[in-house]
Formats: C-alpha cells, sequence, structure tokens
C-alpha cells in the first residue's frame, strides 16, 4: 500500500521472488491502484482450486499463510454462502463480509491473512494467536508493506539490513527477541493474535486476540481430567491431519511427540511415516532407541536421519539464512536437517512444539510448586554470556522485553504457574520455537503442524489444577497420567532428556580455525573484543550455546547484513566475510 501512488511492479516482484521457498507450487498476484498484495502457495488443501489471492463478490481480496482446521465446520455455518473453492482459505473471506474485524474470532488454526477491502478503503492484516504464522512489516513515509519473513522486505529495498543493538543484546543473552521490534531497525511484528487496519498506507487501529483463557484453575477430579483429555487430543488430532497430501510427524524420545504418534495410530486414515535423528559418535542423549521402539509399536515407517559433525559444518550457513528473524537455539540445525530429509516423503510433518508450555514441562514449572512457591525462578534471569565474561554494560536492559511480559502476565486471578506460563508464550515460544520451526521447516518446502497449540487444548490445559500439570517431582503429570492408561509401551515416567544436540562437540573438534574465523567477522567485530570471543570458545562444550551463538551470529550477519551467499560451509562462508571486510 503505497499512500495513493500506483503500487511498485519492481517491490512486488522482488518481495515475491524472496518468499519463492515458502510457496514452491505456484504464486498469484492482484493489484487495484495503491494496493498489491500476492502469495506464494504451498499447497495443501484443495490443490486443483485453492490458488490465492482469493476474493469474493464484493471485491474483497484475501492472500493468507497458513491453515485453517476447521474449515469443515466454518463452511457448515455459512449457509448460503456460494464457495468458489475447496480451499480452508476461503472461509475467512465469508466471515469478514458477515463479521468485519472480528472475522478472526471464529479461526481455528495457524494463520497470517491479509485482507483488502475496496468499499472500505483499508488493508486488514491478522495473525493467530499463538503466532505459529509469522508476519511482519514496515510503516514508511512513502508506503506500508508486509510479508512473511523480513528479509523479503529487505530485498525489496523498502528497509535496509541495519542491526538494533536492543534486539542484538536480546538474542545474544536470551536467544531470541522479544516483542513488536524485531532485530532489523525498521521491521516489526504483527503480534500474536493481533489485527492491524490500515488505511493511505497508515496503521489506524490495533485489537489482540490471546491464545490462553482467563480464570484460576478449575476445581475438578483427576479421573474426570483425564477423561476430558483423551476427547481434547481426539479433537486437535483430527483436526490437524485434515489434509489433502501426505503427512508425517517428527518422532523424538519426549512425551509430546509419543503421545502424537499414538494418537495418529488412533485416528489417521493414512499410514504413519516418523522422522528421528540422532547424532552417532556423540556423547548428546541418543533418542533413538525409544523413538525406534515406539515406531515400532505403532507400524510407523521410520526414517533415521544420522547428523554428524560433518553435516554440520556444510549446514550451518543454511540455517543461519533461513533464520532472518535470528533465534541462536542450537536445536535449529537439527531441525532443518530433519525437514530438508522429511520433504523427499511428505509435505506436512506434526510436532511436539508447545507441549512443554501448555502441559507445564519446564523444571521451573516444578520447583514453583516447591513449599508453596518459595522456590519459583523466572525463565532467563541470567544471559548466556553471563557465563563466559563481564561486558562492561554493553548488553544492559537485554531482559527488559522479558520483563515487560512477565509484568503483563501477572495477574492476580492466576496462580504461579499460569504466570510462568503465559510469559512462556508470550515471548520464548512465539519468538523462538516457533520462528525455529517455521523458517527451517519452510526453508525446504514443508509445512509444520502443532497439535498441542490449539485453543481446544489451550482452553483445557492452563486451567487444570496446578497439581495436574506439575508436582515437586514430575512433569506435565496428567500427559503421563494419559499416556500411562493408554500406551503401555510408552514409558511416561521416565525422565526427560532434553533435545540437545552436540554443537559443543563439533565446535571443540576445529575451534583454532573457528575461534579464529569468527572473531575476524565484522558482525562479531562490532559487538566484542577477541578476549570475550576467545572466551566464549574456551570450553564449547560446557558453554556450548555461547560458541554457537557466536559462530551463528558470524554467519547470520554475513549474509543477512553484508550479503554474503551462504553456499559453502561454514569456514568458507566465514573467509568471504573477512576477505569482504
Amino acid at each position: 500500500m503505497s499512500g495513493g501512488r500506483p503500487a511498485d511492479p519492481a517491490i512486488i516482484a522482488a518481495t515475491q521472488a524472496a518468499l519463492a521457498h515458502r510457496g514452491p507450487d505456484g504464486s498469484g498476484r492482484y493489484v487495484t491502484g495503491s494496493v498489491g498484495l500476492f502469495n506464494t502457495r504451498l499447497a495443501i488443501i484443495d490443490l486443483a482450486t485453492g490458488d490465492q489471492p482469493l476474493q469474493d463478490a464484493a471485491g474483497v481480496t484475501l492472500v493468507a499463510n497458513g491453515e485453517i482446521y476447521n474449515d469443515l465446520e466454518l463452511r457448515a455455518a455459512l449457509t448460503g454462502v456460494p464457495f468458489r473453492t475447496g480451499s480452508d482459505c476461503e472461509a475467512p473471506l465469508h466471515l469478514y463480509s458477515r463479521k468485519g474485524l472480528d472475522f478472526a474470532d471464529d479461526l481455528r488454526g495457524m494463520y497470517a491473512i491479509a485482507l483488502h477491502d475496496p468499499a472500505s478503503s483499508r488493508l486488514v492484516l491478522t495473525r493467530d494467536p499463538f503466532g505459529i504464522k509469522p508476519l511482519y512489516y514496515v510503516e514508511t513515509a512513502d508506503c506500508f508493506a508486509f510479508a512473511s519473513e523480513p528479509q523479503a522486505l529487505i530485498a525489496a529495498g523498502l528497509v535496509k539490513p541495519t542491526v538494533g543493538a536492543r534486539a542484538r543484546a536480546e538474542l545474544f543473552q536470551l536467544k531470541f527477541t522479544t516483542g513488536r521490534e524485531t532485530i532489523f531497525a525498521g521491521v516489526q511484528r504483527v503480534l500474536p493474535g493481533e489485527t492491524l487496519v490500515v488505511k493511505d498506507g497508515k496503521i489506524v487501529k490495533r485489537r489482540r486476540r490471546r491464545a490462553l483463557p482467563e480464570g484460576a484453575p478449575q476445581k475438578i477430579d483427576h479421573a474426570w481430567a483425564l477423561r476430558t483429555l483423551d476427547g481434547v487430543l481426539r479433537d486437535t488430532l483430527v483436526h490437524h491431519l485434515r489434509s489433502d497430501v501426505p503427512y508425517g510427524l517428527f518422532l523424538s524420545s519426549g512425551i509430546d511427540s509419543t503421545a502424537l504418534v499414538h494418537l495418529m495410530k488412533r485416528y489417521s486414515p493414512n499410514p504413519i511415516v516418523a522422522f528421528t535423528v540422532t547424532f552417532p559418535g556423540s556423547r548428546a542423549a541418543d533418542e533413538l532407541a525409544h523413538a525406534r521402539r515406539v515406531a515400532s509399536a505403532v507400524g510407523a515407517e521410520h526414517h533415521v536421519l544420522e547428523l554428524t559433525g560433518r553435516e554440520f559444518w556444510a549446514l550451518a550457513p543454511r540455517v543461519a539464512e533461513a533464520l532472518d528473524d535470528p533465534t541462536t537455539d542450537p536445536a535449529t540445525v537439527p531441525t532443518y536437517a530433519l525437514a530438508a530429509m522429511a520433504k523427499n516423503q511428505v509435505k506436512v510433518v506434526l510436532t511436539g512444539e508447545g507441549g512443554d508450555e501448555m502441559f507445564c514441562g519446564y523444571s521451573r514449572y516444578r520447583r514453583a510448586r516447591w513449599l508453596g512457591g518459595m522456590f519459583t525462578r523466572k525463565a532467563r534471569t541470567r544471559g548466556e554470556f553471563d557465563r563466559v565474561a563481564h561486558l562492561n554494560g554493553a548488553f544492559d536492559g537485554w531482559r527488559d522485553g522479558l520483563a515487560l511480559a512477565e509484568r503483563n502476565e501477572d495477574r492476580a486471578d492466576r496462580t504461579t504457574i499460569q504466570k510462568l506460563q503465559a510469559a512462556d508464550c508470550a515471548e520464548w515460544l512465539p519468538n523462538d520455537l516457533l520462528i525455529k520451526l517455521d523458517r527451517c521447516l519452510m526453508a525446504n518446502g514443508l509445512e509444520g503442524r502443532t497439535p498441542f497449540l490449539d485453543p481446544v487444548v489451550a482452553d483445557f490445559a492452563f486451567r487444570l489444577p496446578d497439581e495436574m500439570k506439575a508436582t515437586t517431582a514430575m512433569s506435565k503429570r496428567l500427559l503421563r497420567d494419559w499416556l500411562a492408561s493408554n500406551v503401555s509401551s510408552a514409558e511416561p515416567y521416565a525422565s526427560k532428556l532434553g533435545f540437545n544436540p552436540p554443537v559443543g562437540e563439533w565446535i571443540a573438534r576445529r575451534k583454532v580455525a573457528i575461534e579464529e574465523l569468527v572473531s575476524s567477522a565484522p558482525g562479531i567485530r562490532e559487538v566484542f573484543s577477541r578476549d570475550v570471543v576467545r572466551r566464549g570458545f574456551a570450553d564449547p562444550e560446557r558453554n556450548h550455546v555461547a560458541a554457537w551463538s557466536l559462530l551463528f551470529y558470524a554467519l547470520w550477519h554475513s549474509h543477512h547484513v553484508l550479503g554474503i551467499s551462504a553456499a559453502g560451509n561454514a569456514e568458507e562462508v566465514l573467509d568471504a566475510a573477512r576477505q569482504a571486510s
């Protein structure tokens, strides 16, 4: 939208080309006056007639990224509507004609949606309440533009890749960035659950729908909760299996994916296809034995990816390229590698993201139960680089965004555990876990679905009594009890292994060469002295997040700021950046 001037076809073309990897199955455009919309399509539902943009009889035009899981129910309720396609994204178009800005209230799914309403001369953007699907925008004196990835807005020349110091500090200390501002100055996020109204190139209204229900925990007994959970899990799984293309599952040793694969055995009309990553020759916790046992129990076609240091060094630049909105979570590497393998078998994978936040899987939830909450600890009170070196105030304020989220979620009617859950859902979940999932999968033309991040699940799980979510010794109590009642082979009360790839081991084997290259990287030199980098690499196995963060940021900056190609292994890309500087 360009404030009265005709939409620039060069900007549209450049943005569309930069997002081609997200939609390899087709593309479409809508241009009228100063407004231009486009879509790149990963075809999942209605392969024949579901191309976008979609338009109703009044000329309202929609483009969307995501899936509306309750499409069939919405169509049944929209009596008298002449649907033109079988696309799950058509129902929101007709809901808008009936309900205006409230149209997203009825949607159950993951989505980023844009609507142009010519009658009211407005553009409407909305994003799902959990923030599963991303949406970014720039607002300048000349235009308002939006896209699924910041790098597309940069590629179109709408904003320069200038790194903001506050967000950079968050990235190094938290592993992700918080709030509306991204790491790129001038690029902002549409917040989870937010709807924006844009007129004449300016935002004129904001409204927000929250993912979590209001209210304190309900007073219910364990037997009722267990029976209800069974129906809740069935409900979300059946909706998340709606697809016109093959689907599979990322399977680990965790409670979440174990529950999902057994639900798939019950309710999937198709054979189960599962994907597991393992790290041979390392000291990382090996999830393969458990995953194989579970896959065998459900009769799954099980694909195993062996990820070694050799693949790590080859993949690291591609991971940094994919994560334009960066997170230094080391799990991005195996997630990207697993997606690259899975795309050869399926187009959709189910994953367990959100299970920890909905059912309380983190140790801090258990500590909040000790001695009436005496040992409650907020998340990430110590930065990753505080463990390495004193930074003389260089990262002051790095926790301000997270602290703001904690204050916003500190409501009187919530228990301590609910406050911890809500803070995690506000920032950590959308800006680390879900960005990781979206970018690593979409870079490979693969859709990720998260059945635990569903309003039916949230409405039930968030208001469970605290003792059904976490005890002093056990996380995810009710979900574990459900597995124990329904899946004899699940080992539901086993200790959580965690998904910790051995990046520290891999870095340690090339420490001398990598430390020198990272120290020389322009992005690193702007932030750290050589002494701090040396400390960060002094013991990569012990301080693996710090070592990976330094390496990742050097690669990320070389590509997204300096424009260095991500082709080649990590050493080659860093050497190219050093020579260019």
